[in-house]
């Protein structure tokens, strides 16, 4: 009990003075025995809970995955719904561990909120969504509409500097939250919703009548959307590059959730390194030398999380496009584990 409340004041003494010591992270979360992650207020196929409260998607495999290399129990996550306006004080403040919750990596966030980007766990880009009833095919036929927005984005940029460009005007509808401006494009408070077409996607099953929208063509921005740390404590930093790595490796290998245990029988290098037979195993992370083998067994690889959550067999039907790996022709690449 001491121990853990010297840990506690040392985060939060920290995290107030605008420094977070080194390396206090790992400890913080393994005396806690929980990952406390952030994560969105309800979006499909990234964190959303599902009728049982169960949180499910891409973003809250990332927590999992984590706490599996962690604790040995994927099981072992807190939760905190947090608005894109709250995500980075909640992470800076040392309220969560972790912000795996859809959020963009730009130089600003990168370099001036006292943060650092893990990976990139998916490949993204600022879309337009409008009811079939429009009429409307192409984003450059939106002058002079409403458009609903969420605060504290990306996004707001982005539109901004479109239809500048374009010369042309919109009407500003900002919602704090994705549930919020969902209901506000529904209820008819805008023309058109914008995000990143992945949110759209998965905002359009929540609409009563999904068929009744439909997502534009254009693509007007890059938004690489990946796992977000404090700046100051490369150890943890390591820990969560280093599970997304091992995600994406697993998938090169064809290592998945079923057949990890037959792969202890390897003779392959790559995968023995892998889940812990040879090579560095948990040294240089702090980590027990299983700590891959325990992520791949409790989440499966990048390619199974990707599938349940966002791909063929989730309800948003995603194509991997751009985010399969790099030897099928997408930008997924992770560095060797050696």
């Amino acid at each position: 009990m001491i121990k853990r409340s010297l840990i506690t004041a040392t985060i939060l003494s920290a995290a107030t003075s605008g420094h977070v010591l080194a390396d206090v992270t790992l400890d913080a979360v393994k005396a806690r025995g929980v990952l406390q992650c952030g994560v969105s207020t309800g979006l499909p196929g990234f964190s959303n809970p599902d009728d049982k409260g169960n949180w499910k998607g891409l973003d809250v495999d990332m927590c999992r995955a984590v706490a599996a290399a962690v604790l040995g129990d994927a099981t072992k996550v807190k939760y905190i719904p947090l608005t894109a306006k709250e995500r980075f004080t909640a992470l800076q403040s040392g309220e969560i561990d972790l912000l795996p919750r859809n959020t963009t990596w730009t130089q600003t966030r990168d370099t001036q909120l006292g943060l650092n980007f893990a990976g990139v766990n998916y490949y993204d880009g600022q879309g337009f969504m409008v009811s079939k009833d429009l009429g409307v095919k192409s984003a450059k036929e939106l002058d002079g509409a409403a458009v609903c927005i969420q605060a504290g984005t990306t996004t707001e940029l982005n539109l901004a500097d479109y239809f500048r460009l374009n010369g042309m005007s919109y009407a500003p509808v900002v919602f704090d939250t994705s549930d919020q401006t969902v209901k506000g494009f529904e209820a008819g408070r805008c023309d058109v919703l914008t995000s990143d077409q992945s949110q759209l996607y998965a905002l359009r099953i929540k609409l009563e009548k999904p068929d009744s929208a439909m997502v534009l063509p254009e693509v007007i921005s890059k938004e690489p959307l990946g796992p977000v740390v404090r700046q100051g404590d490369d150890q943890w930093f390591n820990i969560v590059k280093w599970t997304h790595n091992a995600l994406l490796n697993a998938e090169e290998l064809g290592v998945t959730s079923a057949n990890v245990d037959e792969m202890k029988k390897s003779k392959n290098p790559n995968v023995r390194r892998l889940i812990g037979l040879e090579g560095p195993k948990g040294k240089g992370l702090g980590l027990n030398d299983d700590w891959a083998y325990q992520v791949i067994k409790q989440t499966g690889n990048y390619g199974e999380s990707f599938d349940r959550n966002v791909g063929a067999g989730s309800p948003l039907k995603v194509n991997r496009g751009i985010n399969a790996l790099w030897t099928d022709g997408g930008l997924q690449y992770a560095p060797p584990m050696r």
